[in-house]
This record gives C-alpha cells, sequence and structure tokens, in this order.
C-alpha cells in the first residue's frame, strides 16, 4: 500500500477556510449605524455588541396564513440581556455618560430593569429599578439583581412606578431611561435597518407587540429614515398588537388595573400613546387585541413548530398575525417582532407546556422504551 504524503494544498474540490482577514465583526450599533444616530466623537460608547439579531423565516406560520404570503420573524430575544431593550439602552448609557450622569432609574415591568443594570453598570454607574411588587417575571428580576441593579418593589403597577421614576428624576441626580428619554427610541429603530439590510426593502407588513408603546415608533422612525435616504422604495404597514386585558389603544382610554399573563406588556397608560398612534395612522395601520389564550397558542406554536422560544409578551406579534391573516395581501412579506426571548419567564413555560416531565422512570433499558412508546 502506498502512503500518501501530506500537503497544505487543499484537495481540488474543497472550500478554502476563511482567513481571520475576511471576517468583520459586528462593532455594536452605534459604531455600526453610526450616521443614523445623535453621537459625535465624544460620546463615549457603552456597548455589549447590542444587535445584528437574526430575521428568521417561520415556514410552518407562513403556511398557516397561505396565499404566497412570507413570514419572518425579528427575534431581538437573542441581544446581550435578551430583548430589545439593548438597543436603546446602549445609546441612553452612552449619553448619559456623555453628560457626566452617575446613576440611571427606570421603571420596569423586566426587560428593561435587565438591560438598564447591564448597561449602567458596565458604564460605572448606579442602576436604580423600581418594579412593580409580584408582576416581574423571575429570570428578569433575577438578572437585574445579578447585574448589581437597587431594586425597589412598590405597591403598585408599571404605571404607578413610571410616575415614581419620573419624579425621581426632575428632583434627583439621576437620569431617566425609560422609553420616554428620547435617546432609547434613536437605539431601538436600528432594527428596522437591520430588517432592510437583509430584505432590501421593508416589509409589507410590520407587526409587534404593543406595551407602553415605544417600540412601535422606533421602528417607524427607522423605516422612514431609511426610507428618506433611498435605502428602501416602501414603507410597512404597522401593525401593534396588545393584550386584551391591557389595550389601552383599543378601549381609547388608559386602563386603571391592566391584566395579562404577558407581564412585559401589562401596561395600561402608555407613555410612548402620541407617537404609537401617529405611527399607526401614518402607515395605515392598526391596532388589535389578542387574548391570553390566543398569545399562549402562539407561543407553543413558535417553539413546537419553528424551534424559536420567545417570552410571552413576543408571542403576541404572531397571535395578532393569525388573528387577523385573512387581511393581509397575497405574496406579502410580513415581519413579526419577538422582543425578548423565553428563558426570561421560565415559570409560564413550565406551566403552560402542553409536555410534562415524564418522572419516577427506573434507570432500566426497557422502563425507559416502554415510556418512549417502542
Amino acid at each position: 500500500m502506498t502512503v500518501q504524503p501530506i500537503t497544505s494544498q487543499p484537495p481540488h474540490n474543497s472550500i478554502e477556510t476563511p482567513t481571520p482577514s475576511d471576517f468583520k465583526p459586528w462593532r455594536g450599533l452605534i459604531e455600526t449605524y453610526r450616521p443614523y444616530l445623535p453621537v459625535t466623537e465624544e460620546t463615549p460608547v457603552i456597548t455589549l455588541l447590542e444587535g445584528n439579531t437574526p430575521l428568521i423565516p417561520v415556514p410552518y406560520i407562513s403556511q398557516q396564513i397561505g396565499r404566497g404570503v412570507k413570514v419572518l420573524v425579528k427575534y431581538d430575544g437573542l441581544n446581550p440581556t435578551g430583548s430589545f431593550k439593548d438597543r436603546g439602552m446602549t445609546m441612553a448609557i452612552s449619553k448619559a455618560k456623555e453628560d457626566g450622569a452617575k446613576a440611571v432609574i427606570c421603571a420596569s415591568t423586566g426587560n428593561t430593569s435587565a438591560a438598564a443594570a447591564a448597561y449602567a453598570r458596565r458604564a460605572g454607574m448606579r442602576a436604580f429599578v423600581i418594579i412593580p411588587d409580584g408582576y416581574v417575571a423571575l429570570g428578569k428580576l433575577a438578572q437585574a439583581l445579578l447585574y448589581g441593579a437597587e431594586v425597589i418593589a412598590i405597591e403598585g403597577n408599571f404605571d404607578e412606578a413610571l410616575t415614581v421614576v419620573r419624579k425621581m428624576a426632575e428632583n434627583y441626580p439621576v437620569t431617566l431611561v425609560n422609553s420616554v428619554n428620547p435617546y432609547r427610541l434613536e437605539g431601538q429603530k436600528t432594527a428596522a435597518f437591520e430588517i432592510i439590510d437583509v430584505l432590501g426593502n421593508s416589509p409589507d407588513w410590520l407587526c409587534i407587540p404593543v406595551g407602553n408603546a415605544g417600540n412601535i415608533s422606533a421602528y417607524w422612525m427607522g423605516f422612514c429614515q431609511y426610507h428618506s435616504v433611498g435605502k428602501c422604495d416602501k414603507l410597512p404597514k404597522m401593525m401593534g398588537f396588545q393584550a386584551a386585558g391591557a389595550a389601552p389603544f383599543i378601549d381609547g382610554k388608559p386602563i386603571s388595573n391592566p391584566q395579562t399573563l404577558a407581564t412585559a406588556i401589562r401596561i395600561g397608560n402608555p407613555a410612548g400613546w402620541d407617537k404609537a398612534w401617529a405611527a399607526k395612522e401614518a402607515s395605515l395601520g392598526q391596532f388589535n387585541a389578542v387574548t391570553d389564550e390566543e398569545i399562549l397558542e402562539a407561543y407553543r406554536l413558535l417553539a413546537a413548530h419553528e424551534g424559536i422560544f420567545c417570552e410571552p409578551a413576543s408571542a403576541a406579534s404572531v397571535a395578532g398575525l393569525l388573528k387577523v391573516k385573512e387581511q393581509v395581501p397575497s405574496e406579502a412579506t410580513v415581519v413579526c417582532v419577538l422582543t425578548g426571548n423565553g428563558l426570561k419567564d421560565p415559570d409560564c413555560a413550565i406551566k403552560h407546556s402542553n409536555n410534562q416531565v415524564k418522572s419516577g422512570i427506573k434507570p432500566e433499558i426497557s422502563k425507559i422504551a416502554e415510556v418512549m412508546g417502542f
């Protein structure tokens, strides 16, 4: 037998391994989209390399609509702290640092607290978080605590917490980083840039959960800005979906006691009311409500059929799309925004899963095979 010598030359039909110089590392939102953001050379960029989240085709959901409709999800649950809030927080904390702030404060149902704590601590600032006692998913609370936030739970809901932190920021040396901070929306609008960068144009519809209503406004800002510089030749219809028990846009007035298992959108008096309404009107879009049951069905569908685990509030966008699917134009491209990761709320996943753990099985092949149905 003749042994062939080992050479450094690859076979003729092989694919050469890229060299390090072929890769262009993601630099985070601010550096990637600097020309479109209100930053200067003096702005200290506080980043965890947020953004660049995947736009994932979801063929099973597309099949449920039919008529050649293509549905994709913008999975922002893959940001560093597990939600879209990181997009706005890199901007808000960077600008706060530029202004010399030593501490920041926010009201939160969970995701904002995690993002604010992570970015503030990275910037060397104190982070104060006001939460509604008993209404924050454990995954989110755990994040805020471990990042080093000083968490204060009040007897009240998110809307009351937001009122408190606004007054605190007016009277004490702390910078407010809720979505009423304009830099938050500036960062969040970059998700629209990323969608256009991938698709080559705007989608026909953008479906999005609506709670405090900052994100729908931010996306609209991003689509309009890219359109104004010729990056796309159309604008999407903005379709906002609220939980039925926390749907002030549907009722046309604030709700004093909002209720839904989708805690991230359990908000009765959205701070972004006017801008969100303007985005809906300008895009010829709609606001609609989905029940908790519809949210849970979409939540399970995304996981079991698409392999995507989002938090319950995120699933409102898909639940809403399926609810109004007859309105979707044939051959349309639809993007549903998934705002947070399913690991944010593991209790909900276990409680509402159609599967349960099969326990008490002896470690014997025959017993395990029997349980497996073999």
